[in-house]
């Protein structure tokens, strides 16, 4: 899976309709191997974006779970930090 990708559920606040997009643009530009598509294929792409965001907006809100919401500041501190020893 794509490294990029990062997990939407159980966030305070909830992911926004963009997050969700970007993740689906990550998703799409990783399996179709382009950053940018051709013309010719562009409406494919764009297509595939949206029907991919569409589909995880409704996962996401579908989704149920018992656990407190995760702070988002909380889980980039702990990524930084695992980045920094990892790169270091």
């Amino acid at each position: 899976m794509c490294r990029n990708i990062k997990t939407l559920f159980n966030f305070d606040p909830p992911a926004t309709n963009d997050e969700v997009r970007d993740a689906a643009l990550q998703f799409v530009r990783k399996l179709s191997g382009t950053t940018r598509p051709s013309r010719q294929n562009q409406h494919a792409f764009d297509h595939a974006v949206e029907a991919i965001a569409a589909s995880a907006r409704e996962l996401l809100d579908s989704l149920e779970t018992h656990q407190h919401p995760r702070n988002r500041e909380e889980v980039a501190a702990k990524l930084r930090a695992k980045a920094a020893i990892r790169f270091a």
